[in-house]
């Protein structure tokens, strides 16, 4: 197995994500590789399933990554308790900093952040590996936008068992398709 990654930053763009994964996906399928795609729809609104669709390849399932970590019930149950919530991922704790407060320009206008973040009643982090470390780090970013953390522990099992199903053998795992956007293996999977 090969792990082609595509810039995290993307995230920040969402609408550019499903055309990279497009090329990237296409490049590989020309060349005779079987692709599934570690993405979950990410804010791409169904530009990413009609880009699987279209190559006959699978993602990972979810709305988002919190989906994939956490299970889309639990995440449901989260935001209806508290539709205020900001979401932290492991990732997110480590890079905050970079990804959010740079690339929305908070560095250079703090004044912002009260019109980005001021809707916010909570931060929750999803601890995939919990450490002291992290966990100072993902209080200084609720410090830092005047949140209260809670911490849910929820380990990789989510993110595993989505990509144990995505490296089944087609055959094994085209059962996992059914119910799906995408349903049958000719649709969920790349060439072999």
């Amino acid at each position: 197995m090969q792990i082609h990654c595509l810039p995290p930053l993307l995230h920040n763009r969402p609408e550019q994500i499903a055309p990279a994964v497009e090329r990237l996906a296409a490049s590989l399928l020309a060349a005779g590789r079987r692709v599934a795609i570690a993405y979950a729809d990410c804010g791409t609104y169904g530009a990413l399933d009609a880009v699987c669709e279209r190559l006959g390849v699978e993602r990972l399932a979810g709305l988002h990554c919190y989906d994939v970590l956490a299970g889309a019930e639990r995440m449901r149950g989260l935001l209806e308790q508290e539709p205020g919530t900001y979401v932290l991922t492991d990732f997110l704790v480590r890079s905050f900093r970079r990804t959010v407060v740079r690339e929305l320009g908070l560095d250079r206008h703090p004044e912002l952040g009260q019109d980005y973040f001021g809707h916010y009643r909570r931060v929750v982090w999803l601890a995939q590996r919990r450490s002291d470390e992290l966990e100072a780090e993902a209080r200084s970013v609720a410090r830092l936008l005047g949140l209260p953390l809670e911490v849910l522990d929820t380990g990789l099992g989510g993110l595993e068992r989505g990509l144990e199903r995505l490296a089944s053998p087609p055959r094994a795992a085209s059962r996992a398709c059914e119910g799906s956007r995408s349903s049958g293996s000719a649709a969920c999977y790349g060439r072999q």
